[in-house]
């Protein structure tokens, strides 16, 4: 019996130290692998699907923004999407360049200067860009069309967890 109660406390002190961190995935790359072409200028341009586990207990939204930190002229901002309601944990590929999407949630302008997804378009070499997923405890309740600077602002002190997803694309 001491044995048993011995090895209950293990687990549950494994549990309690080793929580689930946030996870976002996509079935369209792996995590440091290449963006399928699709998903790119040089393709049909439209948003990977994603998929995302492990949301911390208190969400109330989600907030997923895409950029290129090796761009020319400093970190490129490729997708802004905020105030995706809670109950959603993954979206589909083709998310329409609208300001509220039929899935739910309010997109922001990318760099493109355009509402929605704009996919990697890199001038030259390789580049990396990073698909960054935050659990908020909160709903933002912004109007469309705001960049990433003005969302970042916003979700200040309601920052559950983060999760991100690294895809590399060269042309």
């Amino acid at each position: 019996m001491k044995g048993k109660i011995f090895l209950l406390t293990l687990i549950l002190i494994f549990f309690a130290f080793n929580s689930y961190a946030l996870e976002l995935k996509s079935p369209a790359f792996k995590q440091g692998g290449r963006i399928p072409e699709r998903y790119t200028c040089d393709g049909d341009d439209i948003s990977p699907p994603l998929k995302w586990d492990n949301v911390p207990k208190g969400t109330k939204s989600f907030v997923i923004i895409c950029d290129d930190p090796d761009a020319p002229m400093g970190t490129w901002v490729h997708w802004v999407y905020y105030d995706i309601p809670a109950t959603i944990n993954e979206l589909p590929e083709n998310i329409l360049p609208e300001e509220n999407p039929s899935i739910g949630g309010t997109q922001g302008i990318n760099d493109f200067k355009k509402i929605g997804y704009g996919g990697p378009c890199p001038p030259g070499g390789t580049h990396r860009y990073f698909f960054k997923l935050y659990a908020l405890d909160d709903m933002l309740n912004l109007p469309a069309g705001l960049t990433k600077h003005q969302v970042l602002q916003r979700m200040e002190g309601h920052i559950i967890d983060k999760a991100i997803l690294v895809g590399i694309y060269s042309r």
